[in-house]
């Protein structure tokens, strides 16, 4: 059973299941007709279209064709095809353009290769033909230079030949009344080429030092540490000094005599030496009169006749300051130029020669030439008769009230203490100093400190009897600052003193506080005073003024400068050369060893200007005239005009009197980096610039990866030793030229407008020449002295934030300006430029000069500065009313004068560029 049923399924279960075999077999019938169908379908019918299509257009007419190529008007016929035709045609249009163009530019492109070319030969012709200049030009100079050495003498300075510490001596002459400097002085120690040195002994080394008043050693002392004539090498000294005075005892006469000739220098005779006496009080002994001083110089406030020698000898003033400085708030104003009493006169005459009127002379008599022997007893008549008649308040006394001073026979004792007196002489407009009666007395301490509170407190000098020597006469033209009258003419005084105008008292007044200042009132004044005589009369140079040693703070550079349109956008102006000036320094004129006689006797005031204010600048006191600057400002410029009168080459050249010049920047700045790199690159580019000084004036340095703007001239940052504002004003070494460009770091001005500036500064070097202005006005109600900022149409002050000035009053500002008003602007931080202002106006007698901005002068987004503190205005009222006590008078002028150019708006031609005109 298992058999057969295995049999049928092998046999498909065919048998009585036999049907469903049958069906799969038409199932594949079926299937495979199916696939043949298609294969016909997909195969031959497309062979079939394939041959009907190819064949059916080749009938004759063309009309009837339907599937064959067709003409492209007809194929535009349709409807949706006509935009892509345009496009196409479009198309086909711009790229046959661009092609034209494409053609073009080649053309041009080969031109410019060819001018390429051309130039580039051009180049190696110029090269070739400024090397052919530069050869040229340096054997010209070398040719130049053969022939000044074949025509001009080598010079070279002198060997300096030092006498040997025992070197002989020459004849002594017949008397020590004699002595002059061609007879007693041995100008071989004292070369021209020298320096001056002054050795200066030290008195504790020898017995009388013990008896010096310790107040006059301490500050002669202190004077001389600070000296440059000073040297501690007794070998190449010129002149020796050694302080006799003043003396705390009397000195007996044999043993000072004994121990100054054993001085170790000096050398039998004593040649050389200058023996210094100087007096605090009005009763000084003269004790060297009994003392025989050989070739010795003398310095002394007593001196009689028989021992004073012109010209050789020093008649010096009372050291009363010995070691303080003046208190300027205790010093009278030098206006109102007339004051309470017409004159005054206090003192008492102790002991007297013969009266005259005891003599019982006629006045023809004594117009005979027999003068009585003493006028004294006249003066008093006619004093004590001016008093009584009331035609003016004077005030004369002439017995003491309390017990008189000391004095010398014939001498008008002072009376009462020195502040008392000094009351009185404010109370003055002239001081009467009656010389001593005995006319062998040229000169008494008594006398002399009459003079120095007269001069102190601005009472101006009357001095009676023509025959005194008033200190450092033969170098000081008291005329200017004093009457000396002689005793006969005593009835005419008082017409004298009251035809006297106002304006020549004023002068008088303002020249006796100078002198005063200058070569009195301190220590260091009157021991400069004394080295300055001798030198200016041996005919040495005085040493080179100093200069503040700049030290650079590292900086690093290169950083590409931009330029601001609104500084830069000139229109047609040509601010200078097209090619930038390398930097170029102000001559240097140190002054030569060809002094005159007129140099030597030039005063304080006989020139007008600054620049005339040079020889009487007291940097180095009594002839500063041969004091050396880094440069005059005034003549021994080369004469060379500018290139004619058009204005395209005026703007293009500086031209004047002084053709080649440059200007340095001075900035002051206190951590803004932001604010001072942005102002460092507006000056890119600005011409006659020589340097920039930034005076770094925080304690903290700048960021070390602070990149510094390239402006095309050096930067200097110059490290300050402490914050002050006066480091604005320090004459520093780096500082080449003698035009200064002070200026904020947070100042904006054109470039056009800072050349318009420095050109009009060198129309007037000696002034203050600047863009704001400011002014000065008297408070009525306060009785005082008010800083005004409005605008005004007047101005007499111009702030130095943006101003130029000379290198010359840097040196006398840091130097010579009175230390209390430096102080005054480190204690409010405040007031520099007021300082500045006062200065320059004291000296000139002029008000600066304001140039006209067109823009914007401070920086709009800058960090706030030291004018927005609301106690600015009211310090700087309080400085100007210091100062003005300091200088005795307000020195600030008014003007109304503005410069600026008439044509600065208006566009011309390139070719017809304007001048500047001043108005």
């Amino acid at each position: 059973e298992l058999m057969t049923g295995y049999t049928m399924l092998r046999n498909g279960g065919v048998g009585n299941g036999g049907q469903p075999c049958m069906l799969r077999w038409s199932s594949r019938t079926r299937l495979s007709c199916l696939s043949f169908t298609l294969f016909i379908i997909l195969v031959f019918f497309p062979l079939i279209g394939h041959y009907y299509l190819t064949t059916i257009d080749d009938a004759d007419d063309a009309g009837k064709r339907i599937f064959g190529p067709r003409t492209g008007n007809e194929l535009c016929e349709v409807k949706h095809v006509q935009d892509l035709c345009r496009i196409r045609e479009s198309v086909s249009e711009e790229l046959l353009q661009l092609e034209a163009k494409r053609q073009e530019l080649n053309s041009e492109i080969a031109k410019l290769n060819l001018k390429i070319e051309a130039c580039k030969k051009s180049i190696e012709n110029a090269k070739q033909d400024l090397l052919q200049l530069k050869n040229v030009i340096s054997q010209t100079e070398h040719s130049y230079k053969e022939l000044m050495a074949q025509n001009q003498p080598k010079l070279s300075l002198p060997i300096r030949l030092l006498p040997d510490k025992d070197d002989a001596t020459f004849p002594l002459p017949k008397s020590n009344r004699n002595c002059r400097l061609h007879n007693c002085f041995d100008y071989s120690r004292c070369p021209l080429t020298s320096g001056f040195p002054v050795y200066v002994y030290n008195s504790d080394d020898y017995p009388f030092g013990s008896s010096l008043d310790p107040l006059i050693k301490q500050a002669f002392e202190a004077t001389v540490r600070t000296n440059v004539y000073v040297t501690e090498n007794a070998n190449i000294a010129c002149v020796y000094i050694i302080l006799v005075g003043e003396m705390q005892e009397p000195v007996m006469p044999k043993p000072a005599e004994q121990q100054l000739h054993s001085l170790p220098y000096w050398r039998t005779d004593g040649h050389n030496h200058l023996i210094i006496n100087l007096s605090r009080k009005s009763e000084t002994q003269n004790f060297i009169y009994n003392i025989s001083t050989g070739r010795a110089m003398i310095a002394q406030s007593t001196f009689y006749d028989m021992q004073y020698r012109p010209g050789f000898d020093i008649v010096v003033s009372p050291l009363v300051h010995a070691m303080s400085e003046p208190n300027f708030l205790e010093i009278p104003p030098q206006v109102p130029v007339k004051r309470k009493y017409l004159f005054s006169f206090q003192g008492e005459k102790i002991e007297s020669l013969r009266s005259s009127l005891q003599e019982v002379r006629s006045f023809e008599e004594e117009i005979e030439g027999n003068a009585p022997a003493d006028y004294d007893d006249r003066i008093i008549t006619t004093l004590k008769a001016v008093q009584d008649s009331k035609l003016d308040f004077v005030l004369v006394e002439f017995t003491c009230k309390n017990q008189p001073k000391a004095s010398l026979p014939t001498e008008w004792a002072l009376c009462g203490e020195r502040d008392d007196r000094l009351e009185l002489l404010k109370l003055s407009t002239f001081a009467l100093i009656i010389t001593p009666g005995d006319t062998h007395l040229v000169i008494s301490a008594g006398c002399a400190m009459r003079l120095f509170e007269a001069l102190e407190v601005g009472a101006i000098p009357v001095v009676l009897g023509e025959q005194v020597q008033l200190p450092y006469n033969d170098v000081i033209r008291w005329n200017e600052a004093a009457l000396i009258i002689p005793k006969p003419r005593i009835t005419e005084v008082h017409f004298l003193l009251r035809s006297i105008s106002d304006n020549d008292l004023l002068a008088m007044r303002r020249q006796g506080r100078f002198l005063w200042e200058t070569y009195f009132s301190t220590s260091d004044n009157v021991f400069s005073t004394v080295l300055a005589v001798i030198r200016t009369r041996i005919q040495i140079p005085a040493a080179p003024i100093r200069e503040e040693t700049a030290m650079e703070i590292p900086h690093r550079s290169g950083k590409a400068a931009g330029t601001d349109p609104n500084m830069a956008d000139n229109g047609d102006l040509d601010l200078g050369p097209v090619e930038t000036e390398p930097p170029y320094a102000s001559p240097k004129y140190l002054r030569n060893f060809t002094l005159t006689a007129m140099d030597i006797y030039r005063s304080w005031n006989t020139a007008p200007g600054p620049f005339h204010l040079f020889p009487y600048t007291p940097f180095d006191p009594v002839l500063p005239s041969e004091a050396k600057f880094l440069g005059s400002g005034t003549g021994f410029r080369p004469i060379g005009g500018g290139a004619g009168g058009s204005g395209k080459e005026f703007q293009a050249a500086l031209g004047g009197n002084v053709p080649r010049e440059q200007f340095t920047v001075v900035m002051l700045t206190y951590e803004r980096e932001e604010v001072l790199m942005n102002s460092l690159e507006r000056l890119n580019g600005l011409p006659y610039l020589n340097k920039v000084v930034v005076v770094w004036n925080s304690p903290k340095l700048p960021s070390e990866d602070l990149l510094w703007p390239d402006i095309g001239v050096p930067i200097m940052v110059v490290r300050t030793e402490k914050n002050s504002l006066n480091n604005r004003f320090l004459p520093w070494d780096e500082i080449e030229t003698e035009a200064i460009l002070s200026i904020d770091d947070d100042a904006h001005l054109r470039h056009d407008e800072i050349m318009f500036g420095f050109r009009v500064w060198r129309e007037a070097r000696d002034r203050i020449v600047g863009f704001p202005g400011r002014y000065h006005a008297w408070d009525i109600p306060h009785q005082s002295w008010l800083y005004n900022s409005n605008y005004s149409c007047e101005l007499s002050m111009v702030l130095t934030g943006a101003a130029f000035f000379h290198k010359y009053y840097a040196y006398l500002y840091s130097y010579v300006m009175p230390q209390a008003i430096r102080d005054m602007v480190d204690e409010y931080i405040n007031c520099e430029d007021i300082a500045m202002n006062f200065l320059v106006s004291h000296l000139t007698r002029k008000p600066p000069i304001k140039v006209t901005s067109r823009w914007t002068f401070r920086c709009p987004g800058c960090p706030q500065a030291l004018s927005h503190d609301d106690s600015h205005f009211h310090e700087r009222h309080k400085c100007i009313n210091f100062f003005v006590k300091v200088y005795g008078y307000m020195p600030l002028l008014y003007t109304q004068f503005r410069v600026d150019s008439v044509l600065f708006k208006t566009r011309l031609p390139h070719d017809k560029t304007k001048c500047f005109k001043f108005i």
